[in-house]
């Protein structure tokens, strides 16, 4: 396990100084940093790997509610926890009611620490189906939704969603009110709208907006990729704050923020020796819980984050894409970190 580097090592000393406690119903966390839910991306092992390096809470892949209670075997597995990972949220999507509150029902029964409803995925097919961020055009049926999946559970349950559908229809104030009412226990914002997708800026100057309107917990999100940018977004007025793309590849920037958040210092980046232990062993957890060919295959969308800015990094990357064992592909990045740091002497 990856303990013996300044990241792991200096976030022991003050997990419990940061100040600010955060409740999730039972749940009680301090200053909390949030591992968001990635399809194709928040996999047990990157879920794993995330927690070692400081990560205080983290969700699976969201998981449509119609394939888990036809018990589609890649959305079982996909909700699938491990007692390291807790506090671990299952989020599903949906947006019939029924089937969220069998969904929720059946996810349960996986014992996380809650349920997460997804009420702002962009994406055009899962739209088209009246899920995620359609929710957004349809408040009655967005709360229908939130009230469908609190009465199948005794869990909390918390909503992940979006502004509002563009920039024209920003309805996050009336949506906050809404899930409070429902019985949600916290809220997360991604402050985007469904029309920018990925695109544009984050507009965090709706987070000090939310916050007046909500009790319950509320959950930045959006555009952080440093830790600074996790300061400031805590300076929002925000409880918490959740880490999505920012850490494919880039796991030490949970360790990074709580560490400038207790100390005001900033740790410097990751050493490619750092980087490369990393990603070794995130690999090997992923070929431990996936076998070789699963294990290896989608885990080389990872390896550009976790060389990122590397000199003469492209042979490398070529030569790793084409490995399909376990050996050979640490015996690679091994090789390539005693030449580069030969190089460097």
């Amino acid at each position: 396990m990856y303990q013996g580097t300044k990241y792991f090592l200096t976030l022991q000393g003050y997990f419990g100084r940061l100040g600010l406690i955060m409740n999730i119903g039972p749940i009680e966390i301090e200053k909390p940093i949030a591992l968001a839910p990635m399809e194709d991306v928040t996999d047990t092992a990157f879920r794993l790997i995330c927690k070692r390096l400081g990560a205080d809470i983290v969700y699976t892949e969201f998981t449509s509610c119609e394939a888990l209670i036809r018990d589609i075997p890649r959305a079982v597995k996909k909700i699938q926890i491990t007692d390291e990972e807790r506090p671990v949220a299952i989020q599903l999507f949906g947006g019939v009611e029924t089937s969220m509150e069998e969904a929720t029902a059946r996810a349960t029964a996986f014992s996380p620490d809650f349920i997460d409803i997804n009420c702002g995925c962009w994406v055009k097919n899962h739209v088209s189906r009246g899920e995620g961020a359609a929710l957004l055009k349809d408040l009655p049926h967005f709360e229908r939704i939130v009230v469908s999946t609190v009465k199948a559970t005794k869990l909390p349950v918390t909503v992940k969603t979006r502004l509002g559908w563009d920039a024209n229809n920003i309805v996050i104030l009336d949506v906050a009110k809404m899930v409070e009412q429902a019985g949600a226990k916290a809220l997360t914002v991604h402050c985007r709208t469904r029309s920018q997708a990925h695109n544009g800026e984050a507009d965090w100057r709706w987070l000090e907006k939310i916050k007046k309107v909500l009790s319950i917990p509320l959950i930045g999100n959006g555009d952080i990729t440093e830790p600074d940018d996790v300061r400031r977004m805590f300076e929002t007025g925000c409880d918490g704050v959740m880490i999505g793309r920012g850490a494919i590849g880039n796991p030490w920037l949970f360790a990074r923020a709580k560490h400038l958040l207790a100390t005001g210092e900033l740790l410097p980046e990751p050493t490619l020796k750092e980087r490369v232990e990393v990603c070794i062993e995130h690999l090997k957890l992923s070929v431990e819980l996936k076998g070789m060919r699963d294990g290896i295959i989608p885990f080389r969308k990872y390896y550009s984050g976790y060389l990122r800015g590397v000199p003469d990094v492209a042979k490398l990357r070529r030569d790793l894409m084409q490995l399909v064992d376990l050996d050979p592909i640490i015996e690679r990045l091994l090789r390539f970190l005693e030449q580069h740091s030969s190089a460097t002497c």
